[in-house]
């Protein structure tokens, strides 16, 4: 490999890791700010991203003029219309998800991801399923009903999440633009029901920011650097790295949060658990090994 393409290799490396790592730590954000109710959050999280997006967009020659066009009606809008409504369920999902104490069931939801973006393929787009892609699905799907069995209930949170993501993966599929331009007009929509709550909530005096707490204030506001600075990471390693590199990065977001969920919060981890996610994690091996010999694994985004 010449020296520049071993250097940019190198760079893109670093990003992923930098992407995915940063979206495996989101849960000490979120644990940070969870003195405000989940859904201020949720509208903090579209109000400064937007600002920090649009700041970003207007250093680069034609961003905003970008956003406007993607803004007229048409295909490309309807499509993030609906890629909208899949991240903020997404978002908000996966926000009362740490605030409740279930981060290992979001870890779940992110590792069973890439599967539910192959079913996805296969209903949606009528892509073929191929056989050790059906043994990773039948397997993955034993542990999921192996952990409803063990646990009592269906493991929906980790089930929405997969579902959520996936199908604002298939939406972002189907309306190709750049992943900050696609932000910026998802967070754009949102923003007439965020700003419209949060200043309800400041009026009504059911507001947690500009309450008396300056450092919660500050982590509210950093709430648009949370959100927006693992994407452009994600996009810098996505430019230098082949979907193989990706596919496997992806991975490194849920286990970080796995971890954070049995040694950080104590969150519970009994038998039922450690055999669903067994189940789940061979999976995960048999797809990342089908993947890589055919070299076209799915990368994707974190909450």
């Amino acid at each position: 490999m010449p020296h520049e393409a071993r250097r940019q290799h190198l760079l893109g490396i670093a990003y992923g890791v930098a992407a995915y790592g940063l979206w495996g730590f989101m849960p000490l954000y979120i644990k940070a700010v969870s003195a405000a109710p989940v859904l201020e959050v949720l509208s903090h999280r579209i109000v400064w991203a937007l600002t920090f997006l649009l700041a970003l967009l207007s250093w680069r020659r034609g961003g905003l003029r970008g956003i406007g066009v993607l803004l007229r009606p048409g295909r490309t809008l309807a499509f993030l219309a609906g890629s909208t409504v899949a991240i903020a369920a997404n978002w908000l999902l996966y926000i009362f998800a740490v605030v409740q104490g279930r981060v290992s069931e979001a870890s779940l939801g992110y590792y069973i991801l890439p599967l539910v973006n192959v079913l996805l393929g296969v209903v949606v787009l009528g892509e073929r399923l191929e056989n050790p892609v059906k043994a990773a699905v039948a397997i993955a799907g034993a542990g999921v009903l192996w952990l409803t069995y063990g646990v009592g209930r269906p493991p929906w949170i980790a089930l929405g999440l997969a579902a959520s993501f996936g199908l604002y993966g298939l939406m972002r599929k189907l309306a190709p633009v750049g992943a900050v331009a696609g932000l910026a007009v998802e967070t754009t929509l949102l923003l007439p029901l965020a700003g419209g709550y949060l200043a309800w909530a400041v009026t009504a005096g059911r507001s947690a920011f500009l309450a008396g707490r300056p450092g919660l204030d500050v982590l509210l506001v950093l709430a648009g650097v949370v959100t927006a600075v693992p994407l452009l990471f994600f996009a810098g390693a996505a430019r230098r790295l082949p979907l193989t590199s990706l596919g496997i990065l992806q991975y490194l977001s849920p286990t970080l949060q796995f971890l954070l969920a049995v040694l950080v919060y104590g969150e519970p981890f009994d038998r039922a658990r450690t055999a669903a996610f067994g189940l789940i994690w061979t999976a995960l091996a048999v797809f990342a090994v089908h993947s890589l010999r055919r070299g076209t694994p799915e990368p994707v985004t974190d909450a």
